[in-house]
């Protein structure tokens, strides 16, 4: 089996995992959609692992659903139409619910599949010269496996026209709706992400981790008397673990909490 994924963690814990079909680029077909879910399952067990960089290779961030698959996919019948739409919907959540920060790196052309991982990663970071595409419609499709983390991160209203139109967009448009966080030159690109990288290695680990599950809660609850409950429960709990009483104690004593600067052991005094 080609490596359709690459995956890789530097010194520090932060990942990056390269969408690996150029010639294409980077299209999903089945065997990516699988090898991409189980790089990032790994990854999001790996405990030295602080943080996730997904990225395309070649010219393209990525296509999309492979033509080929989608030409085949219409001889399929009901039944296994629908138990590819289920890895794929499976592998739009494995970005959504990791437990780690997930960046999309974001270069080149971002159509279908690909705005949505865009979409379900924690942060966005496009060049200037990426160009963006929900263009399921044009083929008579739509955006289904897609559309909670487009609607998440660009709103209803302006999903209303970009999954009807299907028309292209630039990244200030991108980034003028919510999709994108931060517009940069694309020669600069990797140098924003490594900035936001140093910003996720400050964060303690644990922390960002429930820090992203307070988010959907937060989103969708109404405010009363169980969601004040609710998320008092949660500053209690991580109040109490360990890196939350490191966090306040490296605060008060003005220095580094451990998770950035790791403390070494001290010596034990030699024998005289």
């Amino acid at each position: 089996m080609s490596q359709e994924v690459l995956t890789r963690i530097d010194a520090d814990g932060n990942a990056t995992v390269v969408l690996n079909r150029p010639h294409v680029h980077n299209a999903f077909d089945p065997a990516m959609t699988r090898q991409l879910t189980a790089a990032l399952t790994k990854l999001d067990a790996d405990k030295k692992v602080r943080a996730v960089t997904l990225m395309g290779a070649g010219k393209s961030f990525c296509a999309g659903a492979d033509i080929a698959h989608m030409k085949a996919s219409a001889k399929f019948s009901r039944a296994q139409n629908y138990k590819t739409a289920q890895e794929s919907a499976r592998m739009f959540y494995t970005i959504y619910n990791l437990s780690k920060p997930t960046i999309a790196c974001i270069h080149g052309a971002v159509r279908g599949g690909g705005l949505g991982v865009v979409a379900a990663c924690d942060i966005a970071i496009a060049a200037r010269s990426a160009t963006f595409r929900l263009s399921e419609v044009k083929i008579g499709l739509m955006p289904s496996m897609i559309s909670p983390y487009v609607i998440a991160a660009i709103g209803q209203r302006q999903a209303r026209r970009y999954f009807v139109t299907g028309e292209e967009f630039g990244a200030a448009e991108a980034w003028r709706i919510g999709l994108v966080h931060d517009i940069v030159e694309d020669a600069e690109l990797h140098g924003a992400v490594g900035g936001v990288l140093a910003q996720l290695y400050s964060s303690g680990p644990q922390a960002m981790a429930a820090a992203k599950k307070l988010i959907p809660l937060g989103a969708h609850a109404d405010i009363d008397q169980n969601i004040l409950d609710e998320t008092a429960r949660r500053i209690a709990d991580i109040r109490s673990t360990a890196e939350g009483q490191e966090g306040l104690s490296a605060f008060l004593e003005k220095r580094k909490p451990n998770w950035v600067e790791p403390q070494k052991p001290k010596r034990k005094p030699r024998k005289s």
